[in-house]
């Protein structure tokens, strides 16, 4: 195999390759997806809707301060 030949072979390649991820970026997602659930049920009900009520303030709240510092304590894996 020359070395014209495994230039195209290469070309070829990137551009199949290139197609296959355009058409993957543009195809739209599946309508019958759903999130991904939580394995671990170690998560309280009231600690997730603090959670979610804590990311769209704007201001400063203790309550949310101190659940997010339990929840960096728990990331880094420290003794509360």
């Amino acid at each position: 195999m020359g070395r014209a030949a495994k230039i195209a072979a290469v070309a070829v390649l990137g551009g199949v390759l290139m197609a296959l991820a355009i058409l993957h970026l543009s195809s739209p997602p599946a309508p019958d997806t759903s999130p991904p659930t939580r394995i671990g049920g170690d998560a309280s009900p009231v600690a997730s809707t603090v959670s979610e009520r804590c990311r769209t303030l704007t201001v400063a709240d203790t309550e949310c301060a101190a659940a997010w510092e339990a929840k960096r304590r728990h990331f880094f894996g420290q003794k509360d």
